[in-house]
């Protein structure tokens, strides 16, 4: 293997010597699956971010465990840190689409940690000393522990400061939307047809309970997230790492990152299952089907602006046509129903990739990390843009509800107390055979007098006791 260029150094690894570009802090592991790697997406550079702080974190019990002097937890803890920061991105390259067990990018975190820290301290790069990779950076570790790790810490600081919050923001959107429609008295539609009336703050009042119970489910998930591998090392036994270490390291990441980290009670589960992750993501589908509804829901109820539904008015964000001028689009919806099942297909995937584990190791943990990651990151964006860009000036057409809503057959529902099933069914049959209102049908039928059919169609009056909306 070589690389273009004269500004190398020599690196090394167990398998002999190769040049690596002069200008980065990786090595040689780092280099060998650059060249057998080349392909895809690249490593989520939140699990990057999040091994910053987990190595950080072990270096600082490892020092205080007395297997790393005071001096190299320093110069270590400072080098992971600036992972952590993001300030050394440039230096993580590899591939999704690498080893099962994330070898390559635990070994890229370990060799630029320990290259930064030997800059640091006027070093040579490449020599290893004073800071070695492994023993080291990846002291009282295995990838196979570190990398899941990484991940669980990289999905609980996505989930709680990213998705939450913004999933929190958009609930609470359609519950304004909800109090603010509470009067608006509208057609309900079952099975694509014409029934009762609700308010179109009943409505949206449905939307923004989905979204309360998908938080509720997310949340679930989050103690069995937050429970970390680290101290497994290679097979769940914890071979040459300190007892006790797992439950340290997790209580060092817990005061630097302000999250109940703990340590998951049986490695050999959180090595070779991937149950957390699956649960999670399953949690994550469950919201991406009731997004899917909403946006569904809201764009067939703006249908139109003329022919369709046209109940909804959705904000004119940009042209909807490059051949029909004055055409405008519900993107936001769509762009929703998109990322809804982008995270469906994702899950598939995740969920595949967590049955696979195979005697002491799960080697899908890359691709367990892109989806979930991916799919964080998709609902947060959409969400945030759906109720910038689509909720926050969505209005109602009240004078097109209100016509629908006079033009309803299904108003007869509310004489079937009085006058019985099948008079009214009549009444509703004739007056759609002859395009009769209901009450000229009523009428012509001679079932009760316009008095009595004013007095018993209110359609205000047939909103249940729900006190919702």
């Amino acid at each position: 293997m070589s690389i273009d260029g004269p500004a190398t150094r020599l690196e090394s690894d167990s398998l002999g010597s190769l040049a690596v570009p002069a200008e980065h802090y990786w090595g040689a592991q780092t280099q060998r699956s650059i060249h057998f790697f080349p392909f895809g997406q690249a490593m989520p550079l939140a699990v990057v971010h999040a091994f910053g702080q987990l190595k950080a974190a072990c270096a600082e019990v490892n020092a205080a465990e007395g297997k790393l002097t005071p001096h190299l937890a320093d110069l270590i803890v400072a080098a992971a840190e600036q992972v952590a920061r993001g300030e050394l991105d440039a230096e993580f390259p590899l591939k999704v689409w690498q080893t099962g067990s994330g070898t390559q990018t635990n070994m890229n975190v370990n060799e630029v940690i320990a290259n930064r820290a030997i800059k640091a301290c006027g070093g040579v790069l490449g020599s290893k000393a004073p800071v070695h990779p492994n023993d080291h950076v990846n002291l009282s570790q295995s990838s196979n522990d570190t990398f899941p790790a990484a991940l669980h810490v990289a999905v609980a600081l996505q989930l709680e400061r990213g998705l939450i919050p913004v999933l929190k923001a958009l609930q609470q959107e359609l519950a304004q939307k909800a109090a603010a429609f509470s009067g608006i008295v509208k057609i309900g539609r079952t099975h694509l047809q014409d029934a009762v009336p609700l308010s179109l703050g009943q409505e949206f009042s449905g939307y923004a309970a989905q979204l309360q119970l998908g938080l509720e489910s997310l949340a679930a998930t989050l103690p069995q997230v937050r429970q970390l591998a680290i101290g497994a090392t290679a097979v769940g036994t914890g071979l040459n790492a300190p007892a006790g270490f797992g439950e340290a390291v997790a209580a060092r990441l817990s005061a630097r990152l302000a999250l109940p980290f703990t340590s998951a009670p049986n490695k050999f589960q959180a090595l070779a299952g991937h149950e957390p992750l699956a649960a999670l993501h399953g949690a994550l589908t469950v919201l991406a089907g009731s997004l899917l509804k909403i946006a569904n829901d809201i764009r067939w109820l703006a249908s139109g602006p003329r022919c369709g539904l046209g109940e909804l008015v959705l904000p004119e964000n940009e042209p909807g046509s490059s051949i029909m001028p004055g055409k405008v689009n519900p993107t936001q919806c769509e762009s929703l129903t998109m990322v809804a099942v982008q995270v469906m297909g994702n899950n598939t995937a995740v969920q595949m990739a967590a049955s696979q584990g195979n005697f002491e190791l799960n080697v899908f943990k890359p691709l367990i990390a892109h989806n979930v990651l991916e799919s964080i990151a998709l609902l947060q964006g959409s969400c945030t843009a759906f109720r910038q860009h689509c909720l926050e000036g969505l209005r109602a057409d009240e004078a097109r509800i209100a016509t629908l809503l006079d033009q309803s057959l299904m108003l007869v529902t509310a004489l079937t107390p009085v006058i019985g099933y099948d008079r009214a069914s009549a009444i509703a049959s004739h007056a759609h055979r002859q395009g009769l209102s209901l009450k000229e049908a009523a009428l012509v039928l001679g079932e009760l007098s316009g008095e009595d059919f004013d007095r018993w169609v209110q359609p205000n009056q047939m909103l249940g006791s729900a006190a919702q909306g």
